[in-house]
């Protein structure tokens, strides 16, 4: 399943929003301002010397050309170099993971993201159908038409954007016609997977990021609806193991850092070249008997309140839980007395909240430790269009960083 290089760069150019700079082609945001524009010429500019002189006349076709941006929840944009070979693996490694020959997938995400590009990449390489969908549509009822297919259909969505779709009227009914509904980009709080179970919604829990093209780890078919609630097994095109602070290979269950090797893996961040086996992103996550990953959560957004060592995401899902927030991002914020205070951000739209009242909903599936000390409404909730929050951006918009 080998995606060709030069009807790969013809496909990207015409159908997705990129534009060539030299060799190299960078997927952009169609709704990119002319200064974010301008950064991606200042950045090839300084860069296109020293590449020209890296390549040389060695005949040798470059590798890493496809440049895919990529800021998950800091918003500080880079640019992921990847090719028809990292592509390619990322698309096969899928296909034999889930037993598909060919892949057929609505996409609610822009080819400017990774899911949604990779999603339609899948169809092309497999010659299956790809009907691209406008996410407000799908929020608003309006459901496209799904052919009868002996593979089934797929579906890409964040958590929040699977809890927008129940939320309507048919939601459900829509949903369990796909085979697959990867739910990826975010933890999804536990309310939630047990509503979709409710339903019998076929869930496929996944991981994966911009630098591994997308899904390296997944839940196989039946897997959620059996009960199971981790990431599932690694890919075949990918290999992941844990290790501890000093370095040392975790045990069995024991939660470590997260490394990556994968065919599927970026060559490095433009202009620069990945010298390393491994990626080594910020997740922390735990492998159990069988094999299946659970990730628990980011290293760096790790809070330390009064000595206790708190895991955002945990908070967020008990906070969800409440029903009084349509979403929620926890931060430990610098404090004189704490150290840190765990300081939930919420939408202004969701009215004033008081911080004892959510307390008590919340006291009995918290420790006291992790209760929020703080509670503070944004009035422009930052998401961008993978359903992703910008973290930055909350914290900046509170005069806080």
């Amino acid at each position: 399943m080998k995606l060709d290089r030069t009807e790969l760069r013809k496909w990207l150019l015409a159908s997705a929003p990129a534009r060539a700079c030299g060799e190299f082609v960078f997927l952009q945001d169609p709704f990119a301002t002319n200064e974010e524009r301008e950064k991606v010429d200042q950045l090839w500019q300084s860069a296109s010397k020293t590449i020209r002189e890296a390549v040389g006349d060695s005949g040798k076709p470059m590798s890493g050309w496809v440049c895919i941006p990529t800021g998950g929840s800091s918003g500080r944009t880079r640019f992921a170099r990847h090719d028809e070979e990292t592509l390619s693996a990322a698309v096969s490694g899928f296909c034999l993971h889930f037993g598909l020959s060919r892949i057929n997938a609505v996409s609610v995400l822009p080819l400017h993201h990774v899911s949604g590009l990779m999603a339609q990449l899948r169809c092309l390489a497999t010659e299956g159908t790809y009907v691209p969908w406008d996410w407000r549509n799908l929020a608003a009822g309006d459901w496209p038409s799904l052919t009868k297919s002996d593979e089934g259909w797929t579906i890409s969505l964040v958590p929040t954007q699977l809890q927008r779709v129940l939320e309507v009227p048919g939601g459900a009914d829509f949903l369990r016609r796909f085979r697959f509904i990867f739910i990826g980009g975010a933890a999804a709080w536990p309310e939630l997977l047990d509503r979709a179970a409710e339903q019998r919604l076929p869930l496929s829990l996944s991981y994966g990021m911009t630098e591994t093209a997308a899904m390296i780890a997944a839940q196989v078919e039946g897997a959620f609806l059996a009960g199971q609630r981790d990431i599932g097994k690694v890919m075949p095109h990918a290999r992941i193991h844990l290790t501890r602070e000093d370095g040392v290979a975790c045990s069995l269950n024991e939660v470590g850092q997260v490394r990556i090797a994968a065919q599927s893996l970026f060559r490095g961040y433009f202009p620069e070249t990945r010298t390393e086996p491994e990626f080594v992103p910020e997740d922390l996550g735990r492998l159990d008997a069988d094999a299946r990953l659970t990730i628990l959560g980011r290293r760096d957004g790790m809070i330390i309140s009064g000595g206790e060592k708190i895991w955002p995401a945990e908070v967020e899902a008990a906070l969800r839980a409440t029903g009084e927030f349509s979403d929620v991002a926890v931060f430990g914020l610098p404090d004189g007395q704490w150290g840190e205070a765990v300081t939930a951000f919420y939408p202004q739209c969701d009215g004033a909240k008081d911080l004892e009242s959510i307390n008590r909903l919340l006291e009995p599936k918290l420790a006291p430790f992790k209760l929020p000390k703080r509670l503070v409404a944004i009035a422009t909730w930052p998401r961008n269009a993978q359903g992703k929050v910008n973290r930055e951006t909350l914290l900046n918009s509170a005069g806080r960083r």
